[in-house]
């Protein structure tokens, strides 16, 4: 545990004065998990203690539109372009370890005039997911792994990427899962990586190369949902910073080449008693007790709904193709990695459901709160799973939406998430990424030239 994960505004003011800093980013994750906000002189931070931005800024799609004449959007967020007051969250205060002068980053929540918090933000959803479990008694704990590329430098994005080189000069031209090898040939990189994360303590636990060319790994040690969420949204940032100064790229696009596995996040979760300290997913005899069975059942019945939230682009849905190391389906089975839900093998503390569907493109903290809603649900309805898939599940029929406009729709249409997740912010996240989806509708791909302009 963080020794900020309880600072307060007057612990935050010495900890920035032990580390002379003299700027600070403000941050605010939007829709898209893209950072927005401010960078103030520490002398104005400290202060205002908050900045407005538009109420618009969360609602955002990922080229920085806004609905037009949308009847849900403008019902949620005010026509007259309003302002926000964020107010910085102490314990997500950070160095910023590449700046040259000292820097801090504070990740900062978005406050209506009137005190509550904007019910739209991505930080607000996960926030009111997580309240309805400590209602219940209940602490949900996650623990994410998410895969990304690295790829060379593509200044035109009409060319298909590839691989960087490594130390030998060379390019990766065949899949190195698991090679140590492989991950070496990065080795300056991902030197300075976990020297920035350590600065930030993102807590990173171990990496892998996965099975594409120049695809990664990176786990994160077990933690609450906003604290994890927070340190994703740092840790992609870095990363991404990181790439540029080895003369490089880092994506978390869901399928950025073809022919190659896609980036998912899978993401571990389990339910602590806060009185006992218990994990509810076992009984006091070590057996899967039923809340284990409603949560994987409330997966089972929700995920597929909640797919444009953890699969939130047109490029998402390349990547649940069939035999592509990606599920199809709903399926769950113990250390299955061909299911949609695997239950992996450990002792009945550590008992966990691992979501494989979620894409490493989400926003993790709408990811955090899609499939712990979805589990919520399933305890609260008592929905019993279906039956353990025994043997692949890559075979079987297509369970999950195979398009973001299906996926919409599906969303759109199931009023349970709404109520666990926000009707409001339902109708701003839908209204948002039904534009882009028309945004996208407009370009003409290499395909369509390719395949249609003289055949047709």
């Amino acid at each position: 545990m963080s020794l900020r994960e309880n600072f307060s505004h007057n612990d935050m003011e010495r900890w920035l004065d032990e580390n002379q800093v003299t700027e600070i980013e403000c941050l605010v994750p939007d829709l898209t998990g893209v950072p927005r906000g401010k960078i103030l002189p520490r002398e104005k931070f400290t202060e205002d203690r908050g900045m407005r931005l538009p109420e618009a800024v969360v609602g955002m799609t990922v080229t920085g539109d806004c609905p037009e004449n949308s009847a849900d959007y403008d019902s949620v967020i005010s026509v007259n372009d309003r302002d926000m007051l964020l107010l910085p969250d102490p314990a997500t205060v950070r160095l910023v370890p590449w700046t040259v002068d000292p820097t801090a980053q504070v990740i900062h929540d978005c406050y209506f005039s009137d005190g509550r918090l904007v019910d739209f933000a991505p930080r607000s959803v996960l926030r009111r997911v997580c309240e309805l479990y400590k209602e219940k008694g209940w602490k949900p704990v996650v623990a994410p792994e998410l895969e990304f590329y690295l790829v060379a430098k593509n200044i035109d994005p009409d060319l298909p990427l590839k691989p960087p080189k490594g130390r030998s000069g060379r390019a990766e031209t065949s899949r190195q899962a698991y090679s140590i090898d492989a991950v070496n040939e990065f080795d300056p990189l991902f030197e300075q990586i976990y020297d920035y994360c350590e600065a930030q303590e993102l807590d990173l636990d171990t990496l892998i190369h996965e099975m594409g060319a120049g695809q990664m790994e990176i786990n994160f040690l077990h933690g609450s949902p906003l604290g994890l969420a927070d340190k994703c949204f740092f840790f992609k940032r870095t990363l991404r910073e990181t790439a540029l100064r080895h003369d490089m790229y880092a994506t978390f696009m869901a399928k950025p080449m073809a022919g190659e596995p896609g980036s998912a996040m899978h993401i571990h979760q389990s339910i602590v008693d806060l009185k006992t300290g218990r994990n509810i997913f076992s009984n006091p005899d070590g057996t899967p007790s039923k809340c284990f069975y409603w949560y994987i059942g409330g997966l089972q019945k929700y995920m597929p709904a909640a797919m444009a939230l953890v699969a939130p682009y047109v490029n998402s849905y390349r990547r649940i193709v069939r035999h592509t190391a990606a599920p199809i389906n709903i399926q769950w089975g113990k250390d299955n990695r061909t299911v949609g839900f695997r239950i992996p093998h450990s002792d009945s503390d550590n008992r966990r459901v691992e979501n494989r569907v979620v894409g490493a493109d989400a926003n993790p903290y709408l990811a955090f709160a899609a499939t712990l809603a979805c589990g919520y649900l399933g305890i609260e309805e008592k929905i019993e799973p279906g039956p353990e898939i025994l043997d692949s599940a890559y075979d079987r029929d297509y369970e999950l939406p195979t398009s973001l406009s299906e996926a919409l729709s599906w969303l759109r249409e199931t009023s349970a998430l709404h109520a666990v997740l926000g009707e409001r912010f339902i109708k701003v996240y839908a209204s948002v990424k039904e534009l882009e989806y028309a945004e996208f509708m407009k370009v003409i791909s290499p395909w369509e030239r390719e395949h249609l302009l003289l055949h047709v």
